[in-house]
Order: structure tokens, then C-alpha cells, then sequence
């Protein structure tokens, strides 16, 4: 078996590869800004949380529609994940509870919830797409809506990215000379959801938030500058689902998971050989004498 053969004949031969390969370039445009941010407000578990949130949106969508529609369930689970982030943000501001312990109890529920409503009038085929995603079948309907969300979050944090940036260090400043700091997180749990939303249809609820996160943290492993951590989330989304689509494709893996488990192993070999990470620790450089 050739290089040609195991790199790029796959994407040669089968179109459903060349859509997933390009979802996945999509998904890491968007996603791993997105994800960077999220880190460095320390919302990394939040992200979670409200990738599970969009479930019971998707299943009242699948519920309408009839079947498996990516376009009326993007729509309902946008619709739940914001619904999820303004009414924890507002129970926060309201009583006792703190944003994160709001958001926990509001993804349980809703979790349990969109379960529930894809058991009762779907099949266990029906509960493992929403759940798992299948990447491998995404059309080009899917994949028009999964690049205008790229394109929208692009142009969004071109924007808004000197208040976001301000509001991730010193919210107190930002508050200070009147810099709207509550549309600025409003506006950035919108992109959130929407990116959620996106990768939701590729990788199912369970795993939505992974080519958001993984790569995120790999970013801050290697670089300390916000620009170049962005670079580094992108490419390493994009190169995780490059060879999690190869490897799933020789090995008969299931793809979603793939494509989750090399970025895992990416960040694994950043956790030991990053500038921040192991080695460097265990191993210092010795100091350079005058």
C-alpha cells in the first residue's frame, strides 16, 4: 500500500469523505478560537455543559420535522442552547447559586429530557445519531450550514475581539469606562451555541464540545500569545480530524470517536513534550552562563 493510498485515496474516491474532511476543517475554523476563549474565561466545563443542552432543542426539531433533519434540529438545539445559557446566567444573578452549579443542574435536565423525547418516538438507531453523530453522512445541505456558521463566528470575533479579549482579563476595566461587558458574554454564548450547534450535527451531543476543548488546551500548552493559540487550536482541530477520518476509514473505526481520540493523543504528547509540560519540568535546560 502506497502514501497515496493510505493519505489521500480515500478523499480521491469517496465524496461522503471530502464532505466530512471538509466539515471538520469548518468546524476547526470556527471551533478553536471559540474554544480558546472558553479556557481562558474558565468556562472549558461550561462548554460542556451546554453542548448537552442543545439535546432536548434537536429532539423537539426531529420530533417536527419527522426524521432526522439536520436543519430543524440545528435550529431547536440553538434555540435550547440559548434558552439553557440565559436562564443559568439569570439564576445566578438572582439567587445564591453560582453560574457553573446553574448550569450543571440546567445540562442534567436537559439531557434526561432530550433523551427521553428521541426514546419515545425514535429508535435506538435515531438515539445514537443524536448522541454519537455520524460525520461520514453529512450532505452538502449540512455542510452550507456548518460553513455559514464558520464564517459568521469568524467574522464575529473580528469584531467583537478587542472587548472579548478585554473582558477575558480585566472584566473590571471593561465595566469601568462603559464597555458593555453583558452584551460582549451575550454575544460570545451565542457563538458558543452556534459552533455547538455545528459540531453537534457532526459528532453528536456526547462529543460536540471535543474539537472545541482538546485542541484549546494543546494551544496553551505550546504558546503563551492569544493570536498564536488560535493558530495552534485551528490547526491542531483540523489535523485531529484529518487523521482521526484516515484512520477510522483503514481501521473501520467509527469516525466521530476517531476524530476525538487523536486529539486526545495530541494532547497527550503536549501534556509530556510542550513547552509547558512535563519534560520540561522533570527535565530542565540548564541555565546559560555569562
Amino acid at each position: 500500500m502506497t502514501i497515496y493510498d493510505i493519505f489521500f485515496a480515500p478523499f480521491a474516491d469517496y465524496g461522503f469523505m471530502r464532505r466530512a474532511l471538509i466539515a471538520c476543517l469548518c468546524l476547526g475554523l470556527g471551533s478553536g478560537p471559540i474554544g480558546v476563549f472558553l479556557m481562558l474565561r474558565r468556562m472549558s466545563l461550561m462548554g460542556d455543559a451546554m453542548s448537552h443542552a442543545v439535546l432536548p432543542g434537536a429532539a423537539i426539531g426531529y420530533l417536527i420535522a419527522g426524521s432526522l433533519s439536520l436543519t430543524a434540529m440545528g435550529l431547536g438545539g440553538l434555540v435550547a442552547g440559548l434558552s439553557v445559557a440565559l436562564l443559568s446566567g439569570l439564576v445566578s444573578r438572582m439567587t445564591v447559586l453560582q453560574e457553573d452549579a446553574s448550569f450543571a443542574s440546567f445540562y442534567l435536565t436537559s439531557l434526561a429530557l432530550g433523551v427521553l423525547i428521541v426514546s419515545l418516538r425514535g429508535s435506538n438507531i435515531d438515539l445514537l445519531h443524536v448522541l454519537f453523530g455520524t460525520i461520514l453522512a453529512i450532505d452538502a445541505p449540512a455542510l452550507y450550514q456548518i460553513g455559514a456558521i464558520t464564517t459568521v463566528t469568524l467574522l464575529a470575533l473580528a469584531i467583537i475581539y478587542r472587548p472579548l479579549v478585554m473582558e477575558c482579563f480585566d472584566p473590571g476595566f471593561l465595566r469601568a469606562v462603559g464597555g458593555r461587558g453583558p452584551v460582549y458574554h451575550f454575544l460570545f454564548l451565542l457563538l458558543v451555541v452556534l459552533n455547538l450547534v455545528a459540531s453537534f450535527q457532526a459528532l453528536g451531543t456526547l462529543m460536540a464540545v471535543g474539537l472545541m476543548m482538546l485542541p484549546a488546551a494543546v494551544a496553551q500548552l505550546w504558546s503563551r500569545s492569544l493570536p498564536s493559540m488560535m493558530v495552534i487550536a485551528t490547526a491542531t482541530a483540523a489535523v485531529s480530524g484529518y487523521i482521526g477520518l484516515i484512520a477510522s476509514y483503514h481501521l473501520e473505526f467509527a469516525s466521530g470517536p476517531t476524530i476525538i481520540i487523536t486529539a486526545s493523543l495530541i494532547y497527550g504528547f503536549s501534556i509530556l513534550f510542550a513547552p509547558s509540560g512535563l519534560a520540561r519540568r522533570f527535565f530542565p535546560r540548564p541555565h546559560l552562563r555569562g
